[in-house]
């Protein structure tokens, strides 16, 4: 209920003046060259698909790292495996040129 009220009083309060600079498109700080819903490439996404998950790899590092004592050699063993699996995912997806820029 707060957030409606907060919105509706921002709409009816904000003052509403734009000029033809605030309603041009903003690309870094010149002139747009394209179209801004121009299509990506599929290789964007899976480069950024690749990073994500080999950042989210950090997020199981830690944990595991600080529990090491306790979970010993089995804990050794599984992450050697997970970081395999990455590993091979990874030339996986170098080898079919998800990479490649051309």
């Amino acid at each position: 209920m707060l957030g409606i009220v907060l919105i509706t009083l921002g709409s009816v309060l904000s003052p509403r003046n734009p000029t033809s600079e605030k309603a041009a498109p903003f690309e870094c700080g010149f002139e747009a060259f394209e179209d801004a819903r121009g299509k990506f490439d599929v290789r964007f996404y899976l480069v950024a698909i690749l990073f994500i998950i080999f950042d989210l790899e950090i997020a199981f590092f830690i944990p595991w790292a600080v529990a090491l004592d306790k979970l010993g050699v089995f804990g050794l063993v599984a992450m050697t495996i997970f970081v395999a699996e990455l590993i091979v995912g990874f030339f996986i997806a170098w080898k079919r040129g998800a990479l490649e820029w051309e």
